[in-house]
């Protein structure tokens, strides 16, 4: 009997956006206006490139960032619930599913000591150049309209899934912990025995709670959370059935 816990990352794990808290790092701690209006719906990850060069030019380096991105507070509660979950890693299989990027992930979680409760981070690859600036990469190609180009999180979870059965391991019960639009896709995927829990007045509660009303609700059960230890509750209690 094991569950599966999918978390996204940036206002999940992380009370902010990753991408964007790297602008700290920048100039007067802002973009220029140019840069800022040269986002395209969709294309982030291309957005993030351009920011990444930016910050490059400026002479902002590698420790510096790393510094800046390791002083994100975790979403009240998150501490705890992720101390639970690594006290239980034989009733948890743990990944990530998130549009931030492999550097900026693994650097937060490390600093925590948080990164051996996760068996997978499933994100953008992002690396140093050698002229010390970072490059960031789409995470695939998909074919989903719903979704930006270098993600489907519902293609990841699904390909993730079918890996673990090939090594024979299913799951009791999924459950989906998010807070953004982008994760409305795999929620739509869960099946009736899941449970997907937005965050409490975010993007992804507020399309779940339109599509109740349309023909396609979601399958699954829906429990929203504030804080993470609402989440530590209902998986306390989950154990103990």
């Amino acid at each position: 009997m094991k569950f599966l816990l999918v978390f996204d990352f940036d206002h999940t794990i992380i009370d902010d956006n990753s991408d964007t808290w790297i602008v700290r790092c920048a100039p007067e701690r802002k973009l220029p206006n140019g840069l800022r209006s040269s986002y395209q719906p969709g294309h982030w990850t291309e957005y993030m490139s351009r920011v990444f060069v930016y910050l490059g030019d400026n002479g902002v380096k590698e420790d510096e960032m790393k510094r800046t991105m390791t002083t994100i507070p975790f979403t009240a509660g998150m501490i705890d619930l992720l101390g639970f979950i690594g006290e239980n890693k034989e009733l948890f299989d743990c990944i990530i599913i998130s549009d931030s990027n492999t550097v900026f992930i693994d650097w937060i979680l490390k600093a925590a000591d948080f990164h051996k409760v996760f068996d997978e981070v499933f994100t953008n690859p992002a690396a140093f150049s050698s002229t010390g600036y970072l490059t960031v990469q789409h995470f695939h190609a998909h074919h989903c309209a719903k979704c930006p180009k270098n993600l489907c999180k519902r293609q990841v979870l699904k390909e993730f899934l079918d890996k673990q059965l090939e090594r024979g391991v299913s799951y009791t019960q999924i459950v989906y912990i998010g807070d953004g639009g982008n994760d409305l896709c795999p929620v739509m995927f869960l099946k009736k025995n899941d449970i997907a829990m937005p965050r409490q007045g975010y993007t992804l509660q507020k399309k779940i709670s339109q599509l109740a009303q349309s023909p396609t609700p979601v399958l699954c059960s829906v429990l929203v959370w504030s804080s993470a230890i609402d989440i530590l509750s209902y998986l306390k209690l989950l154990i103990k059935e």
